[in-house]
């Protein structure tokens, strides 16, 4: 099980920061609780993106997981646990949706 959580922010953010320092909490946890699974944080500066800076520029910063924004300006850490535990407990279906693997 893979999972991609990409933080979309700018240097000079203090609510990145926190929010960067509140993912690597959350992370640490479930990374104990959870061995096999494999999450990948991407950090993303707004300001190398024009599309990225006129989209979320009033919303930094930005938590997606896997691609669908979770969060924005502060990051609950209770929430993302609870998100992070549901990743890993859905089921995956394969290409025919009769067999879940």
């Amino acid at each position: 099980m893979n999972i991609e959580l990409t933080l979309l922010g700018k240097p000079g953010c203090h609510l990145c920061d926190d929010a960067r320092a509140a993912i690597q909490e959350v992370l640490a946890d479930f990374q104990i609780a959870n061995p096999a699974a494999v999450v990948s944080v991407i950090e993303k500066n707004i300001l190398d993106d024009e599309a990225l800076r006129i989209k979320y520029f009033e919303e930094i910063p930005v938590l997606l997981i896997d691609g669908k924004v979770h969060n924005y300006w502060r990051i609950d850490k209770t929430r993302l646990a609870k998100a992070l535990d549901a990743s890993i407990s859905r089921p995956r279906f394969l290409k025919n949706n009769r067999c879940v693997s």
